[in-house]
């Protein structure tokens, strides 16, 4: 079975990578109900930006990391049968 195309090991190696998009999604909904800092438009959209910028980029990274360890995997995998016949 494959999610988002990655199979199950490379996803358990891109989990480490949930914790902080975690982290960074709980900020985003606890400063949308409670707004610490008023409702400053400019300084709302300065804290938003300061937290979607790193989970955007976060998941970008996750994302062809993952393709990255799937490609590798896939070589190594063709050279370990090539080796064995």
């Amino acid at each position: 079975m494959s999610l988002l195309g990655f199979e199950r090991e490379t996803l358990l190696d891109l989990t480490v990578n949930v914790i902080p998009m975690a982290i960074i999604v709980f900020f985003i909904v606890g400063f949308g109900v409670v707004p610490s800092f008023g409702v400053d438009p400019v300084l709302t959209t300065v804290q938003y930006s300061l937290l979607l910028v790193p989970l955007v980029a976060l998941a970008v990274l996750t994302y062809y990391a993952g393709k990255v360890v799937e490609r590798d995997e896939g070589k190594h995998q063709e050279a370990a049968d090539a080796a064995s016949e």
